[in-house]
C-alpha cells in the first residue's frame, strides 16, 4: 500500500461549502484547515493589502466569540493556530488533542457565519494600527525590505493581480474604512468560496454531524466575483536602481515564467534548487564558497495561479560590484543552457525535494493544507503522488529546456545599493 495514496471523503454541503475528511488515527489529534479563495490578487488598486488585514479581523471575535478569545479557547486546549494571505488564497488552521475538535468547528463557524455582526470601528482602526506597524517593520525600515514590492511593480503590469505584496501599500491601508472590509467580506468569505479539510483522529459519522449542524446555515452573501486571466507582455531588460541604509549591495534579477501545475513548473523549481539550493550547488559553490563574490545567493521558482516568475537574489562581498556578480550569474547559466546539468545533480535535487515534502506530511496540520492545496488547484486532494510523480519522470532535457525558454535576456534587474554618506 502506498502511503501517500490518501483516502478522504469529499462533499458539499447546502450552502456551497466544500467538506474533505481525511481519518488517520495514529495520533490523538485533529486538524482542521480552511482555505478562502481569495487573497492579494482579488483586491483592487487603491485597497491593496486588504486580503492581509481580513486575515487578521477574523481573529478579532464574532457574534459568540469575545475578541481575542479564538487564540485562547485554542491555546488552553492545548492546540496551535494561526492564518495566512498568498497571492491566491487565505487560509486558517488549528490543531488540537481530538476531543476539542467541535470547539474548532464552532469557532470557524462563527467567523465564517457572524463576524459582521461583531465588526467595530474601534476593531478596525486597531488592525489598521497593527498592519500598519507590521509593514513599516517588515518592508519600510528592514534592510532591502522594499526590494519584493519594487519586483512586481517592474515584473507585472498595472491591473495584473500579482502587481503589489501581498501587505499593501501604506497609503492604501491607511485609506481603509468599514464600508471596505464589509464589502470584501461579503464577496469573499462566504461558504461557497471555501473548503474546510479535517484530518487526524475523529470520528468520521460524529464530524459530519458536527459540520453540518455548525456550517450548513450559514448563508451565503454575495457572488463571488471572477478574476480574468492575464496574458503578459513580453519584458525587456530593464535596470533599476534603488538606494538604502544598507552596507552590502543587493541584485535581483527576475525572469516571467509559468504558472502552477503546467508543464515547466518542475523543471524551473529543480533547476533554483540545482542553482542555489545547497553549499554544492552551482551559483553557491562558485560565488559564495570559490570565489567570495557574494556573500549569499537564493533562487527560486513561484508558480501561481495568475502567472510565475523565476528570481535570482545575490549579496556582493564588499569591495564587489554586481556588474561582475551579475555577469557570472548569466555566464553560469548559459552553462546550464548549453550543456544540460548531470544526472547526479539531478537526482540529488529530486532526493531532497522528495524527502522535505514526505517529511512534512508526517504532520496532520501540513497534510490538512496540502488536501486543501490540491483541491483548490487540482480539484482533487489525493493528488500526493501524481505531484512526485512530476519529479520522478523529470529528465535532464527539460531542465535544459525550461532554462534556454525563460532565462533570456528579457528580464528585471532590481540593483539595491548602499546610501551614499555625506
Amino acid at each position: 500500500m502506498n502511503v501517500l495514496d490518501l483516502k478522504y471523503e469529499r462533499y458539499k454541503l447546502n450552502n456551497g461549502l466544500e467538506v474533505i475528511l481525511y481519518n488517520n488515527k495514529h495520533v490523538p489529534l485533529s486538524a482542521v484547515n480552511i482555505w478562502y479563495k481569495t487573497g492579494s490578487a482579488y483586491e483592487r488598486k487603491g485597497k491593496t493589502g486588504l486580503a492581509h488585514l481580513f486575515e487578521h479581523m477574523m481573529f478579532q471575535g464574532s457574534q459568540n466569540v469575545p475578541k481575542e478569545m479564538h487564540f485562547r479557547f485554542i491555546q488552553e486546549a492545548g492546540g496551535s493556530l494561526n492564518g495566512s494571505t498568498s497571492f491566491d488564497r487565505t487560509n486558517f488552521y488549528e490543531k488540537v488533542p481530538s476531543n476539542f475538535l467541535e470547539m474548532v468547528l464552532w469557532l470557524e463557524a462563527d467567523r465564517m457565519g457572524f463576524l459582521l455582526p461583531a465588526l467595530s470601528q474601534e476593531k478596525l482602526t486597531n488592525q489598521i494600527s497593527v498592519v500598519r506597524n507590521e509593514r513599516i517593520e517588515r518592508y519600510d525600515n528592514q534592510p532591502y525590505g522594499l526590494a519584493w514590492e519594487i519586483l512586481l511593480k517592474n515584473l507585472y503590469p498595472e491591473g495584473h493581480p500579482y502587481n503589489w505584496p501581498t501587505i499593501g501599500s501604506l497609503e492604501d491601508i491607511d485609506s481603509y474604512n468599514m464600508e471596505d472590509v464589509t464589502d470584501f467580506y461579503q464577496k469573499y468569505y462566504s461558504p461557497s468560496n471555501a473548503s474546510i479539510v479535517i484530518a487526524g483522529d475523529f470520528d468520521i459519522a460524529s464530524a459530519k454531524k458536527m459540520v453540518e449542524y455548525y456550517f450548513n446555515d450559514i448563508p451565503n452573501l454575495q457572488n463571488t466575483p471572477e478574476i480574468s486571466d492575464f496574458s503578459l507582455n513580453s519584458l525587456t531588460h530593464k535596470v533599476i536602481e534603488h538606494s538604502e541604509d544598507v552596507q552590502l549591495s543587493r541584485i535581483y534579477m527576475a525572469w516571467h515564467t509559468t504558472k502552477i501545475f503546467t508543464e515547466d513548473d518542475v523543471p524551473l523549481e529543480v533547476l533554483a534548487d540545482i542553482l542555489a539550493g545547497s553549499k554544492s550547488s552551482r551559483l553557491y559553490k562558485e560565488l559564495v564558497y570559490d570565489r567570495e563574490l557574494a556573500q549569499d545567493i537564493s533562487v527560486y521558482q513561484f508558480s501561481g495561479k495568475f502567472a510565475g516568475h523565476f528570481l535570482i537574489a545575490a549579496t556582493a562581498k564588499p569591495g564587489v560590484e554586481l556588474e561582475l556578480i551579475k555577469s557570472e550569474i548569466l555566464r553560469l547559466i548559459g552553462v546550464v543552457k548549453k550543456s544540460g546539468i548531470t544526472s547526479n545533480e539531478l537526482q540529488k535535487s529530486k532526493n531532497s525535494i522528495k524527502s522535505s515534502f514526505i517529511y512534512s506530511m508526517q504532520n496532520v496540520d501540513s497534510l490538512a493544507d496540502q488536501l486543501n492545496y490540491y483541491n483548490c488547484f487540482l480539484d482533487e486532494p489525493n493528488s500526493f503522488i501524481a505531484d512526485l510523480t512530476r519529479y520522478d519522470i523529470l529528465k535532464e532535457e527539460a531542465i535544459q529546456k525550461a532554462a534556454m525558454t525563460y532565462l533570456n535576456d528579457n528580464y528585471i534587474e532590481l540593483q539595491i545599493l548602499p546610501s551614499k554618506k555625506d
